[in-house]
């Protein structure tokens, strides 16, 4: 009934229509009216949002070719002197602004911009270059066997040589010493624990041991039991070494195992 008042904007009677709302709600208690309520809020809503249309704001809105016109005439346009004047007139260059419009409007703009532009390079501030093209590397192809065995290093080979020269030579040490005693009291067995074993070097006793099996193995030395099933060592006479090589199966090279503990 009220309703051209409530949508005057001039007219506060919806938000008193709202706050008697608000104090009749707190003595709800039928659901009646509760449906009562939830009515009125929705016409008290749809009445809110045709009040909110019909509000006008003094606000204007955005107008390019107002705008384009006003800077026009601040830059110096001249209107009339234009139409006065062909449009083929090199007084103005362009036809239309005087030389100086552009800077003025700039002097005018800088004011407004206080921060100084940025400055970048669109490819770096330095001089770029591709990069240079990988080589590629072949790789080698896989030697057959054959040719790995026949193609040895030289100082692989160099070692090897003279590692056997060390042997050889150490082989005869021990073969020499073995025969001197033999000459000096050829009755007298030599202990092969006494002759092997270095009581204050477990390395040294493993590589006597080594070397004396090439005594063995060759001929020159063999080995026997005593009384004490203890090994002996002594020397093979040249008469006594023809007749073993008849017999040259016998004679072997093995691998025994020696703990440290065993030797100590």
């Amino acid at each position: 009934e009220n309703r051209e008042d409530m949508l005057s904007s001039k007219s506060n009677k919806l938000t008193e229509a709202l706050e008697e709302a608000n104090k009749l709600f707190s003595g709800v208690s039928c659901a009646r009216e509760a449906a009562l309520d939830a009515q009125f809020l929705v016409l008290a809503s749809n009445l809110g949002k045709e009040k909110a249309n019909e509000l006008h704001s003094e606000m204007t809105a955005f107008d390019s070719l107002a705008f384009a016109e006003d800077l026009l005439t601040f830059m110096g346009l001249n209107r009339i002197e234009v139409e006065e004047k062909d449009s083929d007139n090199e007084g103005f260059p362009g036809g239309y602004l005087p030389s100086n419009a552009w800077h003025k409007l700039g002097a005018e703009t800088e004011k407004y911009f206080r921060r100084a532009p940025s400055f970048h390079y669109m490819l770096g501030s330095f001089k770029s270059e591709p990069p240079v093209p990988r080589q590629r590397i072949e790789r080698q192809k896989k030697a057959t066997r054959r040719e790995e065995k026949r193609a040895m290093p030289a100082q692989l080979k160099k070692m090897e040589e003279s590692h056997q020269e060390a042997t050889e030579k150490e082989v005869e040490r021990i073969l020499g010493l073995l025969q001197t005693h033999f000459k000096n009291d050829p009755d007298m067995p030599i202990s092969f624990f006494d002759l092997v074993i270095d009581p204050n070097s477990f390395a040294r006793t493993v590589e006597n041991i080594f070397h004396v099996s090439f005594i063995v193995r060759d001929g020159f030395a063999r080995l026997k039991l005593d009384e004490d099933k203890l090994p002996i060592i002594e020397p093979v006479k040249d008469d006594e070494g023809k007749e073993d090589d008849r017999s040259n199966l016998a004679r072997n090279q093995a691998v025994i195992s020696l703990s440290h503990q065993e030797w100590k």
